[in-house]
C-alpha cells in the first residue's frame, strides 16, 4: 500500500486529490496539510510513501518545506504540485529534494501514475521537461571532473550522461549493449556512491557539474 499524504493551502484541491486517490486499491491518503510547517509536521508523524506538496503556500511554502524534510534524511518521495510548467522555483525543488514535479491541471490517470513512479523511485519527469527546466535556470560549472564525479567508473560516468539526456534503463541497455539488470545494478550504484535520492537528483547534478551541456543530445 502506497501512503500519501497531500500538502496544499486549497482545501478543495486536498480533498478533490484525496478522493481520487482513495479509489486506488493500492493507494491510501494518510493526512494532509495545508501549509509546509504542517506538511513537516505530518511527514514526521505519518511516515507516508509520496508527499504531493504544494509549491505556493502560506506560512511556509513548498520549497523550503521540501528542503527541510531532505535534509532530516526523511525517505518519502516528495512531487511537487504546481501551475506553471516552467516555474524557476520548480528547479530549486528539484535542487532541494523532490523527486519530480506534477500540473495541478494533470489527468487523474497522470496524477496516480506520478504516485505510484515516485513511490517506486523512478524518474517521474518527463525527458524533455527536465532538459528544459535544467537549460533555463541551471548555472552548471564548467568542470565536468568535479571531485564528486572522479568516484565513479568509466562506465558508471557513461549511465549517468544517458540518464540525463533523458534515456530510459531500456534505452541505455542497447545503446551500451548490455542487459538491463547490468544497467540497473550501474544506476545504483552510482546513486548510492554520490548520495542521490533518484534519477531526477542524477539529471540534476549532471547538468550543474557541466558532465552534459544546456542544449546537447
Amino acid at each position: 500500500m502506497i501512503r500519501v499524504l497531500l500538502v496544499d493551502d486549497q482545501p478543495l484541491v486536498r480533498a478533490g486529490l484525496r478522493t481520487l486517490l482513495d479509489e486506488e486499491a493500492d493507494i491510501e491518503v494518510v493526512g494532509d496539510a495545508a501549509n509546509g510547517e504542517e506538511g513537516i509536521a505530518a511527514v514526521a508523524a505519518l511516515s507516508p510513501d509520496v508527499v504531493l506538496m504544494d509549491i505556493r503556500m502560506p506560512v511556509l511554502d513548498g520549497l523550503e518545506a521540501t528542503r527541510r524534510v531532505t535534509a532530516a534524511g526523511c525517505p518519502a518521495r516528495i512531487v511537487i504540485l504546481t501551475t506553471f510548467d516552467l516555474d524557476e522555483y520548480v528547479f530549486q525543488a528539484l535542487r532541494a529534494g523532490a523527486s519530480g514535479f506534477l500540473l495541478k491541471d494533470a489527468t487523474s490517470d497522470d496524477i496516480v501514475r506520478a504516485v505510484r513512479v515516485a513511490a517506486a523511485g523512478d524518474a517521474l519527469l518527463a525527458p524533455s521537461v527536465t532538459r528544459r527546466l535544467i537549460e533555463r535556470f541551471s548555472g552548471h560549472a564548467p568542470n565536468a571532473d568535479a571531485p564528486h564525479l572522479r568516484q565513479l567508473t568509466e562506465r558508471e560516468r557513461e549511465v549517468l550522461l544517458l540518464i540525463a539526456r533523458g534515456l530510459s534503463n531500456s534505452e541505455i541497455a542497447v545503446r551500451l549493449f548490455l542487459g538491463e539488470t547490468t544497467v540497473k545494478t550501474h544506476v545504483a550504484h552510482l546513486l548510492d556512491k554520490l548520495e542521490l535520492r533518484d534519477r531526477v537528483q542524477a539529471v540534476v547534478l549532471a547538468y550543474e557539474s557541466g558532465l552534459i551541456e544546456p542544449g546537447l543530445r
